[in-house]
């Protein structure tokens, strides 16, 4: 279920604020948005799987509150990731 590498590097080169920046909120909600997305087509076969369940909503918990975070110190990105993630509908 991991992540490939390149999947993941590509995801941080699109949503990275400078050349090193692997750990600003944009990139770990880009990257925690993706991990999401795969899990969630995981259950749609393994309904009982309660223990990727939990880790699935420790996840959504913890992008929730980097957006909290993103929506307080700058909300301009904060309007931008959520559009460019698709995130609100």
């Amino acid at each position: 279920m991991a992540m490939a590498s390149t999947e993941k590097a590509g995801i941080i080169k699109t949503y990275q604020r400078s050349g090193k920046d692997t750990g600003s909120p944009e990139v770990q909600i880009a990257l925690l948005t993706t991990r999401i997305n795969e899990l969630s087509g995981h259950f749609k076969q393994h309904v009982k799987d309660f223990h990727s369940r939990r880790g699935l909503l420790r996840m959504v918990s913890k992008r929730r509150t980097l957006l909290d975070y993103l929506k307080r110190s700058n909300v301009e990105k904060y309007r931008v990731i959520i559009d460019q993630l698709g995130l609100r509908k």
